[in-house]
């Protein structure tokens, strides 16, 4: 058994082999590595430029909503596959709300009024979802761009891949026919 951590959300878990992806936030199998070798690189990231802060600010309530919308959707949910795909999602929209907080050191906060609301069609749910997260990829693409710390960008790189497999998920589950 080998001790692992994630190089973005830095929670720790343990198997017999290095997963694909990070169970808590998503990341790709590239930003996971042995406990050992894990550096907390929120220690070494310095003052942050205004238009990080900015991105990052905007980007900690965009995770804080979606978290929301995703546990409210599973709520909804006519099927326990989409109950557990919409929680899964919400859990890890959570963990990028906490990594994101993490670097601002804040509290999270609440999901703005409304925001949290899904339908009560699964499908118009998916639907809202793959926007939200094609919006939230888009955003975090260019922010990794604007950002000149080296942990921002990586970190606003890595949410967009994740919210990329996100839509790809999202896209299956409409191709299916939901």
């Amino acid at each position: 058994m080998k001790f692992y951590r994630c190089q973005i959300c830095g929670d720790p878990f343990m198997g017999d082999a290095k997963p694909s992806h990070c169970p808590f936030c998503g990341a790709h199998q590239d930003y996971i590595s042995t406990a050992a070798d894990w550096v907390d690189e929120n220690q070494t990231i310095g003052e942050l430029t205004e238009i990080s802060r900015q991105n990052l600010e905007k980007a900690l309530h965009l995770e804080v909503n979606n978290k929301a919308f995703y546990l409210d959707a599973s709520g909804n949910a006519d099927t326990i596959e989409l109950q557990g795909i919409f929680k899964n999602l919400s859990k890890i929209e959570g963990e990028h709300a906490s990594v994101i907080r993490k670097m601002l050191k804040v509290e999270a906060p609440d999901p703005d009024p409304g925001r949290e609301a899904a339908g009560v069609s699964d499908h118009d749910n998916i639907v809202k979802a793959r926007e939200l997260e094609e919006a939230a990829s888009a955003f975090y693409a260019q922010s990794a761009l604007d950002a000149s710390e080296q942990r921002v960008n990586k970190v606003f790189k890595v949410l967009s891949e994740i919210e990329s497999d996100h839509i790809q998920l999202e896209t299956a589950l409409l191709d299916r026919g939901i």
